[in-house]
Formats: structure tokens, C-alpha cells, sequence
């Protein structure tokens, strides 16, 4: 196993309700305590930006810039870490509110092609308060979470998503036109079925892997197991071929196409999936499982995604936990933090109360969050 993944330095500038902020770490676990409002999610949301994407929050970046500061000068975030090619710097920000539809991302000071270079140092997984209604929500969260999950296995993942979408996009835009040029659909059509199909077999191929590993240690995890599946695409045809299942694809949309044109998208495709989850032992739909009872599902869910990270890369990902020992008893919050200390990440957690932190001892390094500013206790 190659050393631990973990941040050692982190900085902002200019975000949310940071002014500037600096905090020096170590391998240990990261402890954020204070009231609600004072800045815990901020500083996380901070660290999410070190993957690809718009962080956890999935906010404009325009709205990251501190309130009341001057927005040309936007904001920073940067970090000093041990990733998993070695030691690294990343930094990350945009100019100001008329650059906040992108970011600009730099790895030991130099500019990168695309954030997915991001992924070749870290991988990131969360969990936040807003996740809790994933189950009974609609699918697209549940897509996005998955695909989530997805990246940090497969980092061409997301560039294949948002190719696909484009694709998509250009696709509506033909059908939307009365008598669009078939060669064009044709061409559109095949990009699709190519990374359409590429994504299915991705995300087939995590949640076969997820469910083993699940299937592994149920007897030995506090929180319930769960069982999973993916419907939505497909789920009709037993192809045995990536190329057999591109062919119906295609055609799909071919005989699809008045149908799509009515309707102004696209009605069949990946973009339809949805990932459906089971609560095992008592054999029901997570969806009707009681809101402790789901909220533990979802993190088991992405404790063995941890592990199954951990396994496939050699590297663990650093965890992002917003509030998570809020609604957990005192034992399961103590085997939780044993099962986070087990897969030798970094995690940073936060939480409004200290006591709840007690069992992680010395693991931890705990920080006062006040009005923007983080104080390490001593």
C-alpha cells in the first residue's frame, strides 16, 4: 500500500465567508466545531473544489466569492498535500463574477489542460446533509451521485459524461428544427451510442464491484447493507457485446427520433439510468426505509465505496463528512470513526458539538469554527 493521501496546508482567499484563512495539518483527521453559519461547510466546500466539478454544493462560482469583497478579485483556494504521486501543490479560483462560468486550476504552479488532472492526486467522496433525501429524491441526484462514485474509479468518467451531453444537446437541437439533416443525426446518434454506452458499462461495472465488496463485509459494518442496481437503460436487452449494445442504442434513437422531437429531449439514454437501492436485511425499497435508517444505507454506501477506491488505486480518498455523527447514536458514531480510521484516509467532519468527536481522540485535530475564522484548539 503506497503512503496516505492527505492535505497538509490548505488556504483561502476571498470564499464565502472567509476573508483569508490558513490551516496547517497533518495525517490526522480534520475536526471542524462551531455554530451553524459559522463557516464548517464553507471550509469543506473549499476542499471539494480539489476534484472536478463545482464542489459539493455544485454552486456558480460566482456565488464562492465572499460577499462584500471586490468580486474582480474572486477567490482562492489552494493546497499543499501528499497525493498519490507524491507531494503537490494545487490552487484554484476564478477572477472575478464575469469568469464564473470556469475556474482556473494550477498543479505545482503551472496551468492544466482539464480539472481531470485533478484526479491523478486525490480522490474526494462526501457526504452532506443535503444527500439525505437521495432515496426518495429524484433520479438525477441519484445519477450524479453515482457518477460521483464512478470518477473516483475511472477518471475519464466525467470527460465522457459531458461529451455525451454535448452530443445530447446538439442532437435536441436538430430534432428541434422540423427537418433536420439525417447524416448529421446519424453522426450524432453514433457519438452517443459510443459514450453512452461507455458510461452504462462504468457505472455496471462500479456497482457489480461496490455489491461484492458490500456483499464482503456486511457482517462486519455498524451500518446496514445495502443492495444495488441499476434500471432505466437497456434493461430489456441481454447484450453480450459493448458493440451489440451500441447497435440498439443507435437504433433506438433512430426509430425515437419523432417521438424525442414532440417531447424536445432525448427520452431513452444513460441520462435516463437511475440507481436503485434496497435496504438487505429487511428486504425494502431504501425509499420507505425511516430517515436514521436511510441516512445509515448512504453511509455505508460510501464508506465501501472508500474502500473499494482503496483497493482499485492503492490510495484511499480523503472523506468529506458534513455533520455526520449528528443523527448517530454514541456507539455508531464510534464505529464509524473506526471504520474511517481503518481506511487510513483523512477525513474531515464537522459537527456543532465537540462531545460528539470524543471517541476519535487523538485521531482527530479539532478546530473552532467562528464568524469565517477556524482556530486549532490546543
Amino acid at each position: 500500500m503506497a503512503s496516505k493521501v492527505y492535505i497538509e496546508r490548505l488556504k483561502l482567499t476571498g470564499f464565502r465567508n472567509y476573508t483569508s484563512q490558513s490551516l496547517t495539518l497533518d495525517e490526522r483527521h480534520v475536526v471542524l466545531v462551531g455554530d451553524n453559519g459559522a463557516g464548517k461547510t464553507n471550509l469543506m466546500e473549499a476542499v471539494s473544489l480539489l476534484t472536478p466539478g463545482r464542489g459539493m454544493r455544485r454552486a456558480p462560482y460566482g456565488d464562492l466569492i465572499k460577499a462584500g469583497s471586490d468580486a474582480v478579485a474572486g477567490f482562492a483556494v489552494f493546497a499543499s498535500l501528499q497525493g498519490m504521486a507524491g507531494s503537490v501543490d494545487i490552487g484554484t479560483g476564478v477572477d472575478g463574477i464575469e469568469e464564473s462560468g470556469s475556474r482556473r486550476i494550477r498543479i505545482n504552479g503551472s496551468p492544466v489542460r482539464t480539472a481531470d488532472d485533478l484526479l491523478e492526486h486525490l480522490r474526494l467522496l462526501w457526504l452532506t446533509p443535503a444527500m439525505d433525501g437521495l432515496f426518495t429524491g429524484p433520479a438525477g441526484d441519484r445519477r450524479r451521485f453515482l457518477d460521483r462514485l464512478v470518477l473516483s474509479v475511472d477518471p475519464a468518467h466525467g470527460s465522457r459524461a459531458l461529451s455525451y451531453e454535448r452530443a445530447m444537446r446538439s442532437r435536441n437541437r436538430l430534432l428541434s428544427e422540423g427537418r433536420p439533416d439525417p447524416a448529421w443525426l446519424d453522426g450524432l446518434e453514433t457519438q452517443m451510442s459510443e459514450l453512452g454506452v461507455a458510461m452504462a458499462l462504468a457505472r455496471n461495472e462500479v456497482v457489480k464491484l461496490l455489491s461484492t465488496l458490500i456483499d464482503d463485509g456486511q457482517t462486519r459494518s455498524p451500518f446496514p447493507a445495502a443492495d444495488l442496481r441499476l434500471e432505466g437503460f437497456l434493461d430489456e436487452h441481454a447484450l453480450p457485446s459493448a458493440s451489440e449494445m451500441e447497435s440498439a442504442f443507435s437504433e433506438m434513437m433512430r426509430q425515437g427520433r419523432a417521438r424525442d422531437a414532440a417531447a424536445g429531449r432525448t427520452l431513452s439514454g444513460p441520462h435516463r439510468m437511475d440507481l436503485v437501492v434496497h435496504h438487505r436485511a429487511k428486504a425494502m425499497p431504501a425509499a420507505l426505509s425511516s430517515t436514521g435508517e436511510q441516512k445509515a444505507l448512504l453511509i455505508g454506501i460510501v464508506l465501501g465505496h472508500a474502500q473499494l477506491v482503496r483497493r482499485l488505486t492503492g490510495h484511499a480518498p480523503v472523506l468529506l463528512l458534513d455533520e455526520v455523527a449528528a443523527h448517530l447514536d454514541e456507539g455508531r458514531r464510534a464505529a464509524l470513526f473506526d471504520l474511517i480510521e481503518t481506511l487510513d484516509c483523512q477525513a474531515f467532519m464537522t459537527g456543532t458539538d465537540a462531545a460528539m468527536f470524543e471517541s476519535l481522540g487523538s485521531r482527530g485535530q479539532m478546530f473552532d469554527v467562528r464568524d469565517g475564522r477556524a482556530v486549532a484548539r490546543t
